[in-house]
């Protein structure tokens, strides 16, 4: 069959789901599950916009956009903790969590994206960094897990993308262990630190698409 972007994004929901459920095990109710509250009905609404606009946009003019906001963020968050130290810590709630979770899902939809626009509403909570990875990990479950009804109804889940995924699919305990292993051996301020570093690094790549 040929395989353009819409295959690989019907590939890969799968393996995510299948990493969600292995990282479930390990940080069972390491989470804030009120975060998921704020978050849901923008993601619902995300998903089913983002089915619906799926072939209105390219992949390139969204990797951009999500490009742009991940790198905006990070540099926002590096000013206001090195210029406003004495501000309170941020307070989530259910206007922002609407706003952010409609990005998650708009962007998760077309591209797996969603992860800078999470960190933009978790990050500036400052968990400790198991609550934080147990919140995420909590998050996108039940984002990819609303996609998926989706995706089979817009034929982007098919018979060769399942076929496809089987392949990988023993990879995924891997990953997952790779994970955890890592999540305990680094310090808590080197963790912050990496998780904006890869943010940054994340949104420039979506920008500018380097080639390696």
């Amino acid at each position: 069959m040929a395989f353009g972007p819409t295959q690989a994004i019907g590939v890969l929901l799968p393996l995510l789901c299948a990493g969600d459920a292995l990282s479930l095990y390990h940080y069972w109710r390491k989470w804030r599950v009120e975060n998921l509250w704020f978050l849901l009905p923008g993601m619902v609404i995300g998903v089913a916009t983002g089915a619906q606009l799926f072939n209105r946009f390219s992949a390139r003019e969204l990797n951009v956009i999500i490009g742009t906001m991940a790198v905006l963020f990070v540099l926002y968050q590096l000013a206001k903790e090195t210029i406003f130290k004495k501000l309170t810590r941020f307070v989530p709630n259910h206007r922002l969590g609407f706003i952010c979770g409609l990005g998650a899902g708009v962007t998760s939809t077309f591209a797996h994206g969603a992860g800078p626009v999470v960190n933009a509403f978790l990050i500036p909570q400052r968990f400790p960094k198991e609550i934080y990875t147990g919140t995420t990990v909590l998050v996108f479950t039940w984002m990819n897990g609303i996609k998926i009804p989706f995706f089979l109804n817009s034929g982007i889940i098919t018979q060769q993308t399942l076929y496809l995924s089987l392949l990988y699919l023993g990879l995924i305990p891997l990953g997952v262990w790779a994970g955890v292993w890592l999540n305990r051996r680094i310090p808590e301020k080197l963790f912050v630190k990496l998780v904006y570093l890869f943010t940054f690094l994340t949104g420039i790549q979506l920008i500018f698409e380097f080639k390696l």
